[in-house]
């Protein structure tokens, strides 16, 4: 490793260097500088692995309804009550990658005409994020369909970038087929290093709208925000 010198974004010049320069740069640089799945806030209890009501505090779902439940912990902030807690739906996908993929229906407006696919920021999970998805969906009147990325939450594998495309592509195909939401109703909604996801989406299919929330332009713009030219080494281009 080369010597320490003055740092950038929790690493020096040097390290910057080495790992933009020697191989696997791509996927060290993401794993180094861009993803940081926060300890999970929540379990997904599958129907063969639920209590009885009321062993447990926090479930989305009851026993024996035949679907996940939802447990979220203290770190979640968790900031309604039941009522709006049940109206949260939990489930797996799979990914192409063979990644199990956590994944979160919010129904906050049943006959709104939109839901946005919601690709979050990082350090955070969909217990996280979940009070926030009530509030903006009861707020303009649509409903929000969200995923943790693999290697967050309760989502398998680890965090790479081509993981994130086939994340957000499982996601995609969950909403089509799980709850019939034509691709003129979807609008992606992307925050931070969601971008990225989201704009690989919205390059492959037809939707409603796209909105892109803090963007960045590649990863290693991140970290060097004059750079004007794209690399072959860069991540998230």
């Amino acid at each position: 490793m080369p010597e320490q010198g003055p740092r950038m974004n929790g690493f020096s010049l040097g390290e910057l260097c080495w790992l933009f320069c020697c191989p696997p740069c791509p996927s060290r640089i993401a794993a180094k500088l861009a993803f940081l799945p926060p300890e999970p806030t929540y379990t997904v209890l599958q129907p063969e692995q639920q209590q009885e009501p009321g062993a447990a505090a926090g479930a989305g779902t009851p026993t024996g309804s035949g679907t996940c439940s939802l447990h979220l912990s203290e770190r979640a902030d968790w900031q309604y009550s039941q009522r709006e807690l049940d109206a949260v739906e939990v489930f797996f996908s799979r990914t192409a990658r063979d990644n199990r993929l956590g994944c979160m229906f919010v129904r906050c407006a049943p006959t709104g005409r939109y839901t946005l696919l919601f690709s979050h920021g990082n350090a955070v999970d969909l217990g996280q994020m979940c009070s926030f998805y009530i509030g903006l969906g009861s707020r303009i009147n649509c409903n929000v369909f969200s995923y943790d990325y693999s290697g967050y939450g309760v989502s398998t594998g680890k965090p790479s970038e081509k993981n994130l495309y086939a994340d957000i592509d499982a996601a995609w195909q969950a909403l089509r087929t799980r709850y019939g939401v034509s691709p003129e109703n979807i609008i992606l909604y992307g925050q931070s290093i969601g971008t990225v996801p989201t704009v690989d989406l919205a390059s492959r299919y037809e939707c409603a709208a796209v909105i892109l929330h803090s963007p960045l332009m590649s990863g290693l713009r991140v970290a060097f925000p004059d750079t004007r030219k794209t690399y072959c080494f860069d991540a998230f281009p």
